[in-house]
């Protein structure tokens, strides 16, 4: 056998000085002036979430859902500056439907949070999805004060004047002798009417529409997201489990055109499959008239300015033989209760340096061994 050749060694390693220590360079900076930034055009799509819709086959909050989520894409809103808030109930499972941001709270808190999340950043876009229980009931107190504070809210309040979700007792807006579960002998309560509910909150937008009219209650939202301050949407939506049916004489083609009048601003109220009825005012009180027999120009007009016209229809749904008024019943300015804040804060600022440690000094104090 040959010898077997001896391995050559490696070189020696040869030693390498660090280089010198430097500071870090700052991150480079640009400077864009004057420059448009595209904005990508939104769909329905986009504001839908990747959640399985979890509402009764046929229940009407699916219109809702899908009326908000193709309205949206035209208001030009982005998703991480839009919030959802609900409270408890069908309706307010909504936020997990809402690709953007929300809170799904406790009973009858949402407007409340609403509110908050409003205060502390004025420039989020916020909406509230609530139902005539959580709203009314346990809630009602919150809706109050968040419509006459004029925070400037976009509230839709599903009404189905049942309580759905802990199925099927009655709710404040359930009819008077409603038989459900919680009254078998039927309800001795005085239904609450949302539109005077509102109203009577000193509320500045207040609006009614029906889950089976898909390009109203669009129209609706769209008017009720453009108004500054709290916009009150109460959406009539049939619940087919615990009260299918409610609103069928609204909605079902033989009947609904002489049970519905659409009031808009500066147009007469004039009504009926052959559109041969209108609403006349004698005083105060509404009439129903034929057209051909009264002169065009005394057929009631709407005014959405006017409370006290607004008063009158908001009522007129509750009266026998009249229509039921769907559309805009107010809307007009007042200042909103964050715009009026700002101001506050900015006005006690420029008074004033802020002075942590003189404030915590400040006035009384003692000491806790």
């Amino acid at each position: 056998m040959a010898d077997t050749p001896k391995p050559v060694p490696p070189p020696p390693f040869k030693k390498v000085a660090p280089p010198p220590m430097q500071a870090p360079k700052p991150a480079p900076t640009e400077h864009f002036e004057n420059v448009d930034i595209p904005v990508l055009a939104l769909t329905a799509k986009d504001f839908a979430s990747d959640q399985d819709v979890r509402w009764c086959p046929g229940c009407g909050d699916y219109s809702i859902l899908a009326q908000v989520q193709r309205t949206l894409p035209d208001l030009n809103v982005t998703r991480h500056e839009t919030v959802f808030v609900a409270g408890i109930g069908c309706s307010s499972r909504f936020p997990y439907y809402m690709n953007t941001y929300g809170f799904h709270t406790i009973h009858g808190r949402a407007l409340a949070i609403a509110s908050g999340v409003k205060a502390a950043n004025p420039k989020l876009d916020v909406w509230v999805a609530t139902g005539d229980g959580d709203g009314l009931s346990i809630g009602g107190n919150h809706t109050l004060h968040a419509l006459r504070r004029n925070f400037n809210l976009n509230i839709m309040l599903f009404n189905n004047r049942i309580y759905g979700l802990t199925k099927g007792q009655y709710s404040p807006t359930s009819e008077h002798g409603k038989k459900t579960k919680s009254t078998p002998f039927g309800s001795i309560d005085h239904p609450l009417n949302p539109v005077l509910f509102a109203l009577g909150c000193e509320a500045t937008f207040v609006a009614r529409s029906i889950d089976r009219d898909p390009k109203h209650m669009q129209e609706i939202v769209k008017r009720g997201h453009n108004h500054k301050g709290a916009s009150f949407l109460e959406i009539y939506q049939n619940c087919n489990i615990f009260n299918d049916g409610a609103f069928f004489d609204l909605t079902e083609k033989d009947v609904k055109d002489d049970n519905v009048v659409s009031i808009r601003h500066g147009e007469p109220l004039i009504y009926g499959k052959n559109k041969d009825k209108a609403i006349v005012l004698d005083g105060f009180n509404p009439k129903v008239v034929n057209v051909a027999d009264v002169a065009p120009e005394t057929i009631l007009r709407h005014d959405e300015t006017n409370r006290i016209l607004a008063s009158i229809l908001g009522r007129m749904g509750d009266m026998d033989g009249f229509p039921v008024p769907m559309g805009v019943f107010l809307a007009i300015e007042r200042p909103t209760y964050e715009d009026e804040m700002e101001m506050q804060i900015d006005t006690a600022k420029a008074k004033s340096t802020p002075d942590l440690e003189k404030l915590l000094n400040s006035g009384n104090t003692w000491m806790v061994n």
